[in-house]
């Protein structure tokens, strides 16, 4: 009952944003029809519209893992936007210092080599800018909330410093970095896939994602750490009295969820850009658009694959709704995920009411 309920709810939230949505779209005299057709048919056209799809999600489930996890901890990481831009610094600073950049690089790594170090530095650079809000609140109390958006405001200043100042080409009147070593790519499904043609920038991290939430379900739900984070998100007060370092724990999750945010950077930098291009998230958002991902797909893996897959169809087809229909734009993408999370976020409200109304009830009996 619990697990029906669990995916019955999401897709009632989803329908009611659609139903919301066309009104909409009707009050503004347009065909609510053919703008769903031109939403849903582009994004699951062959191979175009999949390929990008499944591109347009790879983040959004790193993104949706690192806040679930903070989540099963009781916390909220809105930081998630920036330790996806210092990995993804990291992950181009590793390709451009050990990969043989002319004038650039102190070694000259091979692809073996080089590709696991820029992972790595993209996971530990995440890990150490999600654990530093994590060791604030559990050694002082402060709020993680207001610690990782101003952490944010750091990261993304930070790493547009060195971009501009020590890593950019000369003249280059775009703020990036200079390419990365060729050793440091990663494949791009194209490759692989009868019929899906190399210029879609899909590549190996998608399948990287997958294995995260795998890794993800494991490390929650089949250790010892995972359930040690549940039960402080659950009931601190619980977990303290038997025996359970809360604080350790809150710096733990922080720093696993700032390690899966920080895999983004591998998806952009060594299977998508191949260098780091400043302010690469700002049009989506990522790290926030990973919140809407997690809230639908119950902080679970499984369901979070299936939000980023929902969210990475709407980017795709608000493109071609703003360029084919008459008056809606791909702003209607926009109206339909807050739709999504208002609804969601109602749902939880509710039953969080009917929960303490029952509890009242059982205790009056």
């Amino acid at each position: 009952m619990k697990l029906l309920r669990e995916i019955l709810f999401p897709l009632i939230a989803v329908l009611a944003a659609f139903l919301v949505g066309a009104i909409i779209v009707l009050l503004i005299h347009d065909d609510p029809i053919e703008t769903y057709k031109l939403l849903i048919g582009s994004a699951l056209s062959w191979p175009d519209g999949i390929g990008y799809t499944l591109f347009y999600a790879t983040p959004l489930i790193f993104t949706g893992l690192a806040v679930a996890v903070a989540f099963r901890c009781g916390l909220l990481n809105i930081g998630a936007e920036g330790q996806l831009y210092v990995a993804a610094f990291a992950a181009a600073w590793v390709g451009i210092t050990f990969g043989g950049v002319e004038g650039r690089s102190i070694a000259n790594l091979s692809a073996w080599l080089l590709v696991p170090l820029a992972c790595f530095a993209a996971m530990a650079s995440g890990a150490v800018w999600g654990a530093v809000p994590g060791v604030l609140k559990a050694k002082f109390g402060s709020h993680e909330v207001i610690n990782t958006i101003m952490m944010n405001f750091i990261a993304l200043a930070l790493v547009s410093y060195f971009t501009q100042y020590h890593y950019k080409a000369q003249g280059d009147p775009i703020l990036q970095t200079v390419p990365i070593s060729a050793s440091a790519h990663i494949a791009r499904l194209g490759k692989f896939i009868p019929g899906l043609p190399e210029r879609i920038p899909l590549n190996i991290a998608f399948f990287l994602a997958l294995l995260a939430c795998v890794l993800v379900y494991i490390f929650l739900w089949r250790t010892k750490w995972g359930y040690e984070i549940r039960a402080t998100g659950a009931n601190p007060a619980a977990a303290e009295y038997g025996g359970i370092s809360t604080g350790r724990q809150i710096v733990l999750a922080m720093a696993v969820s700032g390690a899966l945010a920080g895999l983004v950077g591998v998806n952009e930098v060594l299977g998508y850009r191949y260098r780091y291009y400043d302010s690469f998230s700002s049009g989506v958002g990522y790290g926030f658009t990973g919140i809407a991902v997690a809230l639908l797909g119950r902080n679970h893996p499984v369901g979070v694959v299936f939000a980023a897959l929902f969210f990475g169809a709407l980017k795709r087809g608000g493109l071609f709704v703003d360029i084919f229909t008459e008056h809606v734009s791909k702003d209607l993408v926009e109206v339909l995920k807050a739709l999504v999370i208002l609804f969601v976020a109602a749902e939880l409200y509710f039953r969080g009411r009917l929960g303490r109304f029952g509890l009242m009830r059982r205790a009056k009996i």
